[in-house]
């Protein structure tokens, strides 16, 4: 189960002691208003409402510090091997919750608040949530540390604490405006900040070289400036198993943050300029990049957090005298995309030039200890960085990297002597347009293994996108679906559901073993089940509802079809064509075409975050504002078809629209999405899926069967077909009257307030480019919609189909996903500790 020959590891010698803190509401309701009184300097009488959130999260927390303590300490002494995942995003979401869950504190926190008349839900609802992820990437990642964690897996997730996130969007007349998101504004109670074990990070410079006494070669980097990592760690709770591990964020600080004498000499600006400097690196997620200075920024964040993670793990958690000859048996650096693999040549610079290992033996530890996921098909998403900007930044890190490459190539020509075109292909420095560095390829050469993330993703990842590799070393290349953690997006999200499931299970294994979903399977045929599962989805509608009143003045009708397409704003996701589905039907019912009594009562929620420098996918968000504005207030629909599109989709409002979902859209062009991880969280909370045989699409659907599943569209194979013929889609436009005067519609200016040309970027980018191949799905996927009503209008069918969607895709479970990648990828063990909290972590052991 943990991968072959994968032994597990117990930690025995932990001291015997005492269980605490103490579990009982009045121990509880004690340290509560110790935290008010003595830790936020108030009483409860005046205290703020964030003062009772910092006061209660505290309180929670030490349930699992001492958890937490242990785990590091039995990891120490274990010396098992670890997993370190290196991610540039990690999507939390808030804290409290979870660690309620996690510590099963939830009914005596709730208890011991109501006895002091305050209510839990309202200090949640204070916690602000980290926006330390831009989508399912970052998610991914959260899921994955929950799963580690709850599985026993000795792992650190490492990345950076951006100051403000990625951004906190607002709609100004429909358009997107971005404000920083201060999620640090009132503090974060579950951060342990940690400047003693700070790390200096070298940028710039040149290298110089040397004969040492052995006659070789040795390089010196010397740097141009530094800047400090600062760690600050936060604890990644395990489900009620005693295991917390640890989620290390780096932030960057001056190495001289304030100048005195400049300061004295009236200087304000400049005393505290290398500070500012340096506190750029981690201020926001994805700095803006068109500029040469926001590319730069971006290396700069992505080599900043791998060098104080490499620096960390080797100097500070390995033990003294660690014979880094057995590095690839202590841990796994597990590269989340392309961002970190700036790492390789980092360890290979530590092994070289510090540790004084000749290149042979720190290459073989080095491609023991690296592992890659590539999480896109799109060429442009593999990221390449010019020579210059590389050789600038980091001079001996593109040493090392000729140096691979150099080597690399020569293996390639040794086997492909007359190839010469596939040797360049291959080559990790790419040519043309410019020199660069494929980090893609330099990933995949040191990668101990390169995995996709669905079955067709990992199948298209080997056979197109790096086809000439999977070709020379096969033996690199595996598949994990990716998975999403149940106990967040079921056992949180969905209180009413997860009651069901657990009443007509027995128990809450299920939270632990997805697997045991199927047992729901009869129940489909079960009336009196399907009229209570109606019942939750019913309740999650009137839930939602409520919050968007309150939170973005979004009023939604009663007892309509929610269908629901949340997922960052880019054209292969294709929200475009969703968006021509409602104009469509508007333009029906405004023609006649349509008897507004025919349209099912369908409520059409879109959540989405663009790129600042995305000019299309903001053009694309303003068209669905103006669409909602008008279609929302034409009295002649009755209320029948409603857009909503509430602002700054978060991890947040997701735990809230997911479970209320009747219909989700997956909808981007067949062989553009790696996986998705929503089609996955909306299937377990009940929603029937529209979609293309796209990344996990395909197998959600092999799972639930056709007859619960809404496929529609061109397959991948069609796909290239068609463009290999030469697709033009404005052929589309010319034959189909329907999608003629839908585009029509648009560029009359009926949803611009008259002005016809705001929105032909848009239009115009359909009718002549149309890279996503939308026009050329548009008759399918209304034909399909079709479907859907005729579905919907039998509640029951409905519900047997959702019941069925629940009951088979437990294997979504980001557990499950753990345990493939332990199997096919780490060949790491999970270490068991004991679950009680100890109050003396620090007796000696035995």
């Amino acid at each position: 189960m943990h991968g072959s020959g994968a032994r597990v590891s117990t930690v025995t010698d932990m001291p015997a002691v005492n269980p605490a803190p103490e579990r009982t509401v009045q121990a509880f309701t004690r340290d509560f208003l110790r935290e008010v009184n003595f830790g936020q300097g108030v009483e409860l009488s005046v205290a703020s409402v964030n003062d009772k959130y910092i006061a209660l999260a505290k309180t929670v927390r030490k349930h699992l510090m001492a958890r937490w303590l242990v785990t590091m300490r039995g990891q120490r002494e274990a010396q098992a091997k670890s997993v370190a995942y290196l991610s540039m995003e990690y999507l939390l979401g808030k804290q409290l919750e979870n660690a309620l869950l996690a510590s099963d504190l939830e009914e005596i926190a709730s208890e011991a608040l109501g006895n002091l008349g305050i209510e839990l839900n309202d200090l949640m609802e204070a916690e602000a949530e980290p926006g330390l992820g831009n989508g399912g990437l970052g998610r991914l990642a959260a899921c994955f540390i929950d799963s580690l964690a709850t599985m026993s897996v000795p792992s650190v997730g490492y990345g950076i604490r951006y100051e403000y996130g990625i951004f906190r969007q607002t709609f100004v007349d429909g358009w997107q405006v971005e404000q920083p998101d201060s999620w640090l504004e009132m503090g974060s109670p579950w951060e342990f900040p940690h400047p003693e074990a700070a790390v200096t990070v070298s940028f710039g410079g040149h290298t110089t070289s040397q004969v040492d006494a052995d006659g070789v070669v040795r390089k010196t980097w010397v740097p141009g400036w530094e800047v400090v990592g600062i760690p600050y760690n936060y604890m990644v709770p395990g489900y009620r198993n005693g295991r917390v591990n640890t989620l290390r964020l780096w932030s960057a600080r001056a190495v001289r943050a304030f100048n005195l004498d400049t300061f004295n000499a009236g200087q304000y600006a400049e005393a505290v300029r290398s500070q500012t400097f340096a506190e750029n690196i981690s201020k926001v997620l994805y700095p803006e990049d068109s500029t040469p200075q926001g590319k730069e920024l971006r290396l700069q964040q992505q080599y900043f957090f791998v060098a104080c993670s490499l620096r960390n793990f080797v100097d500070q958690v390995l033990p003294d005298g660690f014979d880094l000859h057995k590095l690839p048996d202590r841990v796994i650096f597990q590269l989340n995309d392309t961002h970190p693999v700036i790492a390789v040549p980092e360890l290979m610079r530590i092994l070289v030039d510090e540790r004084k290992m000749d290149w042979d033996e720190a290459w073989a530890i080095t491609t023991r200890c690296f592992a890659y996921t590539c999480h896109t098909l799109l060429p442009e998403a593999l990221e390449v960085w010019p020579v210059e900007l590389l050789g600038r930044l980091l001079p001996r890190h593109l040493e090392i990297i000729y140096r691979i490459n150099d080597a690399f190539l020569d293996e390639l020509r040794e086997t492909y002597p007359d190839d010469h075109l596939r040797v360049r292909r291959m080559s990790i420095i790419q040519e043309y347009p410019e020199r660069a560095v494929r980090m893609a390829h330099l990933a995949t050469v040191a990668g101990s293994k390169v995995n996709g993330v669905a079955a067709l993703h990992s199948q298209l990842l080997a056979d197109k996108v790096l086809h000439d590799f999977s070709e020379y070393m096969p033996e690199k290349f595996t598949n994990v679906t990716n998975g999403v953690t149940p106990r967040r997006f079921v056992r949180l999200a969905n209180p009413l559901l997860s009651g069901l499931i657990t009443e007509a299970l027995g128990d809450e294994g299920w939270v632990t073993d997805l697997d045991r979903l199927s047992e729901l399977e009869p129940l489909a045929d079960d009336a009196e089940f399907r009229r209570r599962f109606r019942e939750v989805k019913s309740a999650n509608k009137e839930r939602l509802a409520k919050l968007l009143v309150v939170r973005d003045g979004i009023e939604l009708p009663a007892d309509a079809m929610l269908d629901v397409m949340v997922k960052r704003l880019h054209e292969y996701k294709r929200q475009t064509l969703k968006l021509l589905h409602v104009v469509t039907v508007y333009d029906q019912v405004k023609s006649g075409a349509l008897d507004i009594a025919d349209v099912t009562p369908r409520v059409v929620a879109f959540g989405a975050k663009a790129a600042p420098g995305y000019r299309m996918a903001k053009q694309i968000i303003g068209l669905i504002n103006a669409v909602g504005r008008v279609v929302n207030n034409d009295p002649a629909m009755q209320g029948r078809l409603t857009v909503a599109f509430p602002a700054n989709y978060n991890v947040s409002l997701a735990e809230t629209l997911i479970p209320a979902a009747d219909l989700s859209e997956q909808i981007s062009l067949a062989g553009k999405e790696a996986s998705g991880t929503g089609n996955m969280k909306f299937a377990l909370n009940g929603a029937l899926t529209i979609g293309t045989d796209d990344g996990a699409n395909v197998e959600i659907r092999q799972l639930v069967g056709d007859g619960n599943f809404f496929l529609f569209g061109l397959t991948e194979p069609e796909v290239a077909d068609l463009i290999d013929r030469g697709y033009e889609p404005g052929s589309y436009y010319e034959s189909n009257e329907t999608l003629r005067r839908t585009l029509d519609l648009i560029s009359s200016g009926v949803f611009s307030g008259g002005n016809r040309g705001m929105f032909d970027p848009v239009v115009a980018n359909l009718l002549h480019e149309d890279r996503f191949l939308v026009l050329a799905d548009y008759q399918s996927y209304l034909d399909t919609q079709q479907r859907v009503e005729v579905a919907y209008a039998d509640p029951d069918a409905w519900t047997r189909s959702a019941v069925l969607n629940v009951a088979r895709t437990g294997f979504f479970s980001s557990d499950r996903s753990m345990r493939d990648y332990l199997d096919r990828i780490w060949h790491s063990a999970p270490v068991f500790s004991p679950v009680s909290d100890p109050v003396n972590v620090n007796l000696p052991a035995g």
